[in-house]
């Protein structure tokens, strides 16, 4: 079980007060500490309702976001990653920007071994945009640049 000291800046959790943000807001993400950084394990976040702005139209865009890393001494916790990411809600920009931002904040958040992004976002105009992007240090710079290409073997209704 964990000690009062090691869940000292999770605020979120359990906090009947919850505000949720209406514009992009990084300073939501919450951490607390990896038990196991000895361990080279995979932590994934399945986020089947993410939406924000086209930054052109202003229309809603809906995506399925994945998030996967090998934690290192952070761990982002689940329920500020929540707010974090239903703080895209207004915000305008590209599927690929927001991928992008996603694994920016995370990677500079908790410093991981290894982190990946992926959306799968709903068709508007009869197209749908699936970004992917990812990023490891030192140790796992081969995982980064196998993971890229499955990235394009990955891909739904992709025959390869």
């Amino acid at each position: 079980m964990r000690t009062e000291s090691e869940l000292d800046g999770v605020t979120l959790l359990g906090n009947q007060g919850t505000v949720y943000s209406s514009q992009y807001n990084p300073g939501v993400l919450e951490t607390f500490i990896n038990k196991h950084p000895e361990n080279e394990y995979v932590v994934t976040f399945d986020c089947p309702e993410f939406t924000t702005l086209c930054p052109k139209t202003g229309q809603p865009d809906f995506g399925h976001i994945f998030i996967s890393y090998i934690p290192r001494e952070k761990m982002v916790e689940s329920k500020s990653l929540k707010l974090y990411l239903f703080s895209f809600r207004n915000h305008g920009d590209f599927h690929e920007d927001c991928i992008n931002i996603i694994l920016n904040d995370l990677w500079n958040l908790m410093d991981p071994k290894y982190i990946e992004v992926k959306g799968l976002f709903m068709p508007r105009g009869g197209i749908s945009i699936f970004p992917f992007a990812c990023r490891g240090d030192n140790n796992h710079k081969e995982l980064e640049h196998r993971r890229r290409e499955q990235a394009f073997t990955e891909l739904p209704g992709n025959s390869k």
